[in-house]
């Protein structure tokens, strides 16, 4: 009889969506081989799912995280498919499929057709009551401005001021895209965030060109955020998590409370080498051994980093200093939100849209608002509607540290003001995600490859994460299978 070989050991730290992904992704790979693999994932926190969360409250399906994602990066779906979810996958509702925005106190239309920094048509731009005469003549100049002649990463507010002004960046692509990213415009790099429109730029001399075009003309009508493209799971994100998590304990062990605290590459003896410990240098080496926070050891063939960049800097730092350098330097911001349910009659707008934002010309005190049960059905009672409130980022932090009495008072005033929102909520939830979202500043990608080039000293170690090429549900899916197969064929003799 063939003596079967010994479980490969591996270990997953970080029990996120991109974590849980990580793990499941390995467990295919070792069914696939028919290769055994004795597996354990390292969660600091009581529970797994990091910022993504669904509660039922009294009828409302609520999401304390992101509530949807979009399709047209499949990896999410692809996930949904082989969970065996894809029958529970929901679009966004048709009725509402529009954004507002905020102009003088008061919410307008995003003109139909505009895609985040740049109008498809220009008819509903000049029908809008958000653009002065002078702000629509020079959005329609921008078929004239010629073409950038650097190729240096640029920042989203230096991109959109050239070829739109000032006035379409501070009245509507600031707070469009301070919804996706919650970050300052100013820092934002547009590379690494929006490559598509560097390339229309680049490829066509003007976006309205680019978007005009018979090939890159999208096929929706709706205003904002591409929303007919988005989708969620009937019973909200955290069916996900709660499949991937089934799935991961089925097959490997989850440790929760298990703060990982050193990590130190091996030789092929499973010792420490002494190039690890002294300068660095080691360029090949046999597993890693991990130190958790109450002092014990394991060994491992191969780990997976799925934590904040921060976080992974640290634990690199001994034997991939440039890499740790690049993953120290990436930033992040804190984000509150409010979510509560309403009476309909308690509301005096229509939410005729699937949200507003924010532009922060206008001094308010939350970033936007989402109608979440105008995107998707069967998200509130009826007769009654669901907001999330979005409050902090990156323009002003200071305002998702106060207490939650304080938070609470903020958003009911804010909701009043904007939206003429009455009366006692049905419920209030206020979820706080300290330092989770990563900023993409400009010179991104140029540190994202940095830690690329070192780490790939170390094939049986990868990471992954929102921090590196993309913040949704897709591309954390994309990174967490990319790392699994990183360290799966680093395995390989």
């Amino acid at each position: 009889m063939t003596e079967q070989p010994v479980p490969l050991r591996l270990a997953v730290v970080g029990g996120g969506l991109t974590g849980l992904a990580t793990a499941h992704r390995l467990l295919e790979l070792s069914a696939a081989a028919g290769r055994g693999i004795d597996l354990t994932l390292f969660e600091a926190n009581d529970h797994l799912g990091g910022v993504i969360a669904t509660k039922q409250i009294g009828g409302y399906t609520v999401e304390l995280g992101a509530d949807s994602f979009i399709t047209n990066k499949p990896w999410g779906v692809r996930l949904c498919e082989r969970l065996g979810l894809a029958d529970r996958l929901i679009p966004t509702d048709n009725t509402h499929r529009r954004s507002l925005v905020l102009r003088r106190g008061r919410p307008a239309t995003v003109p139909e057709g505009f895609q985040l920094l740049s109008p498809v048509k220009i008819g509903p731009v000049l029908m809008s009551r958000i653009f002065s005469p002078w702000g629509k003549l020079r959005m329609a100049l921008e078929y004239f401005v010629p073409r950038r002649k650097l190729q240096t990463d640029e920042s989203l507010a230096s991109f959109v001021r050239r070829r739109f002004g000032k006035e379409t960046l501070d009245r509507l692509v600031q707070p469009l895209v301070g919804g996706i990213y919650t970050s300052d415009p100013e820092k934002l790099s547009l590379r690494a965030t929006m490559p598509r429109f560097v390339e229309m730029e680049r490829d066509f001399g003007s976006l309205i060109r680019a978007l005009r075009s018979t090939k890159t003309v999208p096929s929706e009508k709706a205003s904002g955020a591409r929303y007919g493209l988005f989708a969620t799971l009937a019973g909200g994100i955290g069916e996900l998590l709660q499949t991937l998590e089934q799935r991961v304990r089925a097959g490997g062990e989850v440790r929760l409370g298990t703060r990982v605290t050193d990590l130190t590459p091996l030789n092929g003896n499973g010792h420490v080498p002494r190039a690890a410990q002294v300068d660095g240098s080691l360029h090949s080496h046999q597993g890693f051994q991990l130190t958790l926070a109450d002092g014990t050891q394991a060994t491992f063939d191969a780990v997976v980093l799925t934590i904040a960049a921060p976080q992974i800097s640290s634990l690199v730092r001994t034997f991939a200093a440039q890499a740790a350098g690049a993953l120290a330097a990436i930033e992040y911001a804190s984000t509150a939100i409010v979510v509560t349910g309403h009476k309909l009659a308690d509301i005096r707008h229509p939410l005729d849209a699937f949200g507003l934002v924010i532009p922060a010309a206008e001094k308010r005190k939350v970033l936007a608002v989402s109608f979440t049960s105008r995107k998707f059905p069967n998200r509130a009672p009826a007769g009654c509607v669901q907001l999330r409130t979005f409050v902090g980022g990156a323009m002003q932090p200071e305002l998702a540290e106060l207490p939650d009495h304080e938070l609470r008072s903020l958003v009911r005033g804010e909701l009043e003001s904007l939206l003429g929102v009455s009366g006692t909520e049905d419920f209030c939830e206020i979820a706080r995600w300290r330092k989770a979202m990563p900023q993409y500043h400009v010179g991104h990608l140029e540190r994202v490859e940095a830690i690329d080039q070192d780490l790939s000293r170390h094939p049986r170690l990868a990471i992954a994460g929102n921090a590196y090429r993309g913040v949704g549900i897709p591309d954390c899916i994309h990174s967490a299978e990319q790392a699994a197969e990183r360290v799966w064929h680093g395995l390989q003799p």
